[in-house]
């Protein structure tokens, strides 16, 4: 068979047609990427711009005047500056208290529902919480008292809780404190568990006989954590009917983790173990409260109880029932001249 004559390939045999680029391809090679850019940057412009409004209180409140979905955002950075080290001066101010305290009453009276609306007032009474100042107590006695809304309400009485405590350090107090108590007893009657435990916190901070009276009440409530609550409410307050309160949490026992997790799963077991420290632990510290109002060591009944606590298979319980223990000791060393 005679040989097929073969034919010498050239460069351009090898490659496929050269065609010019068509008008979808530039824009995936060019704008896409560059829109990508452009969302980048206005993002971080967006973040850059809300972490700098602390340095201009007024940005804030025009931020928050805006009709708009991210305006929780501000409130929430709000908050976060007063807390921060460099809230001192915003604590003070008393002309940024009372317009914010006019946005949150706006908020609750404009009729809009929905996440957003409900995360800008929860925000809002945080931020007026972190004040040292009594016109910040008025918005959030409002919102208090309707119970109607209990999770703004719950973030008002827990707001309060944090205004007493600055008003107190600040040597001061509110313009009304009887409303103040009042709003938060009439959040303690409320049917949500969630707000009565708030209150049942915030009554123990607030004090006075009206307060405690409700503590009282509360002491024997149906759910669990609003009794813990009230326990460590009254042991602030000093008074005797605590006891039993705080003798119920330092008496939860502990389940061993496969107990625990074959019984409830594991997920579950962590959650019900790290509880159940936490009141303990809360318990100590309702212990220590009481013995520093009372200057008097505690009932042989709670005695027992921390001390036992110092064998506890929780760190943190044994650390805590050992400073209690130490707290109680030293009442009995008498001062030299």
């Amino acid at each position: 068979m005679a040989d097929t004559p073969q034919r010498s390939l050239s460069p351009d045999d090898s490659l496929p047609p050269v065609e010019p680029p068509s008008a979808a391809f530039l824009v995936q090679l060019f704008l896409v990427p560059g829109l990508i850019v452009t969302i980048i940057v206005c993002v971080w412009l967006a973040f850059h711009w809300l972490a700098h409004l602390g340095n201009d209180p007024q940005a804030y409140v025009r931020t928050l005047r805006r009709n708009n979905e991210g305006r929780w955002q501000a409130a929430l950075n709000l908050a976060n500056d007063l807390r921060g080290p460099g809230g001192g001066a915003l604590k003070s101010d008393e002309a940024l208290a009372t317009e914010l305290g006019r946005i949150l009453d706006d908020e609750a009276k404009s009729g809009r529902t929905g996440e957003q609306t409900q995360t800008l007032k929860v925000y809002l009474c945080r931020a007026l919480g972190e004040f040292s100042i009594p016109a910040a107590a008025e918005p959030l006695v409002a919102r208090a008292e309707n119970v109607a809304d209990p999770q703004t309400a719950r973030a008002a009485v827990e707001a309060l809780s944090v205004l007493q405590t600055n008003l107190i350090a600040a040597d001061r107090a509110a313009a009304d404190p009887a409303a103040l108590t009042g709003a938060v007893i009439a959040a303690s009657r409320s049917d949500d568990v969630p707000l009565r435990l708030a209150a049942a916190f915030t009554l123990g901070v607030v004090g006075g006989p009206d307060a405690v009276d409700r503590l009282l009440v509360l002491a024997g409530d149906a759910s669990d954590d609003v009794r813990f609550n009230a326990a460590l409410g009254l042991a602030r307050q000093g008074r005797e009917e605590a006891v039993d309160g705080l003798v119920e949490m330092l008496s939860l026992p502990d389940v061993p983790p496969a107990a625990a997790a074959a019984d409830r799963g594991a997920d579950a077991a962590q959650s019900q173990r790290y509880k159940r420290a936490l009141v303990v632990v809360n318990a100590l510290r309702g212990v220590a409260l009481l013995v520093d109002t009372t200057h008097q060591p505690p009932p042989k009944s709670i005695l027992d109880r921390v001390q036992a606590a110092t064998q506890d298979p929780v760190a943190d319980v044994r650390s805590s029932a050992a400073a209690v223990l130490k707290k109680i000791e030293r009442l009995s060393v008498t001062p030299t001249g």
